[in-house]
């Protein structure tokens, strides 16, 4: 019974869960200036105490229960996020705040992947995009969009 609107953009194999971290509630909370933001604010499927977006690589797998799922790319959130929150700057917000959460798919194996985000100024970011490349599990939605930015980066250091 649950469906999606949006096929294009949402579900299917590499977006079957869209997971978020409890521990941003607060946060949003006080950016927001809103103290009733129920569960589930921001479309999750899951929200989960303890995720956090820096300390986790795609191909990283999480067990919940006896399900298991792996990460394959962070969340890049559209004008319907801002509309669902009743502020049209939310999904620049959301996406500047880093704490945008990620989608999940259900594997096949269980291995360490690379990081799912890549900080601003970190001297290895090329390296750390090219393993990114490298690991099965990376939507190609996000391995476009990694190839996409390597290039126009070698293209920058011509």
């Amino acid at each position: 019974g649950d469906g999606q609107a949006d096929l294009e953009n949402h579900g299917g194999e590499y977006k079957a869960v869209y997971a978020y971290s409890l521990d941003h509630y607060d946060y949003w909370r006080g950016a927001l200036n809103r103290v009733d933001m129920p569960y589930g604010q921001f479309g999750e499927n899951l929200t989960i105490s303890g995720l956090d977006e820096f300390d986790s690589c795609i191909g990283d797998q999480l067990r919940i229960g006896s399900a298991l799922f792996t990460i394959t790319q962070p969340r890049v959130p559209c004008f319907k996020l801002g509309i669902r929150l009743g502020d049209e700057k939310m999904p620049r917000l959301f996406s500047e705040s880093a704490r945008t959460g990620f989608y999940l798919r259900v594997p096949h194996r269980c291995d360490r992947g690379v990081e799912a985000y890549v900080r601003l100024g970190r001297e290895n970011m090329a390296q750390t995009l090219i393993q990114a490349l490298e690991v099965p599990e990376l939507s190609p939605e996000w391995r476009t969009h990694i190839a996409e930015r390597l290039q126009h980066s070698r293209r920058g250091a011509n």
